[in-house]
């Protein structure tokens, strides 16, 4: 082959290698095209949803009915928690335990017989429910605080009294002495009164302090009576009627084994509920705040803050003002007894320097002599009459 040949070859395999090249460079440049403009769709796409759904947010309303959704009851009504649109009835029974490990084999004998018995009655099916509670001490510590502030005020009546007896010459010793024993226990019982109060609160500090309640819930569905000619009212009636006869034969058989139940009424059933849809704040806030706080109106009608602290305000004035009241009044009925005592000694001061005198010249009978002293004694009289 010559030259020109080779020459000429290798120029058209370089033309070839160059327009394939062009080729693959056109065709990488068009997917690339076809890649963006995908992924603009889908950036488009997706703000729209973003946009769609960030509107059904914001028309997200929280209602009465939905919150009601959320509940797996629908209200509380006639001792009962009624289900599911009207279409189960339920009723509780609160049981007390028995601290079965203290009993004799003869008492757990019997609880055990009595346990089967009651196993025995059901004739329709029941729940066991166990709740836990932390004890709270609130209610019992304002109570204690209320019955210290009435021994307080017994205590401070007391002691004025008796007071005003020590500066009044018309009691005996007697009377003085049975005075001070009622002073006396009426100090110990209030000093006794404030250790409780002191000890119940620190007791109530402690949130390990637990406490079981225990249940038998029993149902009734309207379904169960062949008949359903009947209205709401009717089968709210019937179903009333119905539970409770359940329950009270469940108490009386519960009673065979030495546990002793009731039922709940509606609002207990709605603290049942409450604690156990509010595990944790329950503790620290409690039913009877939240129905005070119209919490079952789904809004707060709680006080002002500032007319809350201006009624604890009052109401620490008022009790400032009921100790320096007493202490005031104890203070002047002494300052009354002084004057007076002074006032009556003041009269009585001649009467008291004869007696005194008296009683110096018999002191110094032995130096003076018998004669002497009658003698003096005498003449004291003499002056005292004139």
């Amino acid at each position: 082959m010559s030259d020109n040949q080779i020459s000429n070859f290798l120029t058209i395999s370089l033309v070839v290698l160059v327009s394939v090249f062009f080729v693959l460079l056109v065709i990488l440049v068009i997917l690339m095209l076809k890649d963006k403009s995908k992924n603009k769709v889908k950036n488009t796409e997706t703000g729209n949803l973003s946009d769609e759904t960030k509107k059904v947010k914001k028309d997200v309303e929280y209602t009465k009915n939905s919150i009601f959704d959320f509940m797996e009851f629908d209200k509380i009504e006639d001792n009962m928690i009624i289900r599911k649109k009207g279409r189960q009835y339920i009723m509780v029974i609160e049981c007390q335990g028995v601290n079965y490990d203290l009993m004799s084999g003869l008492e757990k004998n019997s609880v055990e017989q009595g346990f089967l018995q009651f196993l025995n009655t059901l004739r329709y099916p029941i729940q066991l429910y166990i709740q836990t509670r932390t004890v709270n001490l609130g209610s019992s510590i304002s109570r204690y605080k209320q019955k210290v502030n009435t021994i307080r005020n017994e205590y401070m009546r007391k002691q004025m009294e008796y007071n005003s007896m020590l500066n009044s010459d018309e009691y005996t010793a007697r009377e003085i002495n049975n005075a001070r024993f009622e002073l006396v226990k009426a100090q110990n019982l209030y000093e006794y009164g404030l250790d409780i109060v002191n000890n119940t609160e620190k007791m109530n500090l402690n949130k390990n302090i637990l406490k079981k309640h225990y249940y038998v819930v029993i149902s009734y569905v309207p379904e169960e009576n062949t008949n359903t000619g009947y209205d709401e009212e009717e089968i709210k009636s019937m179903a009333f009627s119905d539970l409770y006869t359940r329950a009270q034969a469940l108490i009386s058989s519960l009673g065979v084994c030495d546990v002793a139940g009731k039922v709940l009424d509606s609002e207990e059933l709605a603290e049942l509920l409450y604690i156990a849809y509010n595990r944790d704040e329950s503790e620290t806030y409690p039913l009877d705040n939240a129905l005070r706080a119209g919490i079952d109106e789904l809004y707060s009608t709680a006080k002002n803050v500032l007319d809350k602290r201006m009624e604890e305000i009052d109401a620490e004035i008022k009790a400032k003002a009921n100790i320096e009241a007493n202490e005031a009044a104890v203070e002047a009925i002494m300052n009354q007894d002084k004057t007076r005592r002074a006032k009556q000694k003041e009269e009585r001061m001649s009467q008291l320097i004869d007696n005194m005198a008296k009683d110096l010249l018999d002191e110094n009978e032995e130096i003076l002599g018998e004669d002497v002293v009658e003698e003096a004694k005498k003449i004291v009289d003499q002056k005292k009459a004139k």
